[in-house]
C-alpha cells in the first residue's frame, strides 16, 4: 500500500440509513465505508474507519491516527460547530484532514453555518450526500499526487 487514510465519523452517524433519511440519505455508515474502500483500492490506499459519539474518543482517534495515517476524511457531525478541542487535535496531528458533511451545512439552520474545524483542515466538502466522502478521498489522493489534479479547460 502506498498511503493509509482514516475515515472518521462523529456523533449520530452510526444511525445513518435510518436517521432523518430525507436529510442524510439511506446509506448506512457500513455502506459508505465499503464504497470508500472500493474507491481507493485501485490507488493502493489502505482505508480504516472509526466512529464515536464522544468528543474525547474522537480526539483520541485523531491522536492515534498521526502514528499510522497519511490523511483523514472526517465528518465531525454536530461537533463541527462547537468543538475547539477537535480543532486543536486536528492542528496537533499535523496530517491533512478533509472535513466532510452529508448535508449542505450552509443551507441549514444558522447555527450550522460556522465550522470550528474548517480553518485547521485541508478543505471542507458539504452537501453531496455520501458522495462527499469520495470527494474527500479524491482531495487527499490529489494532495498526495496519487491522482492528478483535474486540468483546467480552455474556457477557465
Amino acid at each position: 500500500m502506498s498511503k493509509k487514510f482514516f475515515l472518521l465519523n462523529g456523533p449520530n452517524l452510526n444511525l445513518l440509513g435510518t436517521r432523518e433519511p430525507d436529510v442524510y440519505g439511506h446509506m448506512t455508515l457500513e455502506d459508505i465505508s465499503a464504497a470508500c474502500i472500493a474507491h481507493v483500492r485501485p490507488h493502493r490506499v489502505e482505508l480504516r474507519s472509526g466512529q464515536s459519539n464522544h468528543e474525547g474518543e474522537l480526539i483520541d482517534m485523531l491522536h492515534v491516527s498521526r502514528n499510522w495515517a497519511d490523511g483523514v476524511v472526517f465528518n465531525p457531525g454536530g461537533f463541527t460547530h462547537t468543538s475547539v478541542a477537535l480543532r486543536d487535535a486536528i492542528s496537533a496531528i499535523a496530517i491533512p484532514v478533509v472535513e466532510v458533511h452529508l448535508s449542505n451545512i450552509h443551507a441549514r439552520e444558522s447555527f450550522r453555518h460556522h465550522s470550528m474545524l474548517a480553518g485547521a483542515c485541508l478543505g471542507q466538502i458539504s452537501g453531496f450526500g455520501w458522495h462527499g466522502y469520495l470527494l474527500g478521498l479524491d482531495a487527499l489522493l490529489r494532495h498526495f499526487k496519487i491522482i492528478p489534479a483535474a486540468p483546467l479547460s480552455q474556457s477557465d
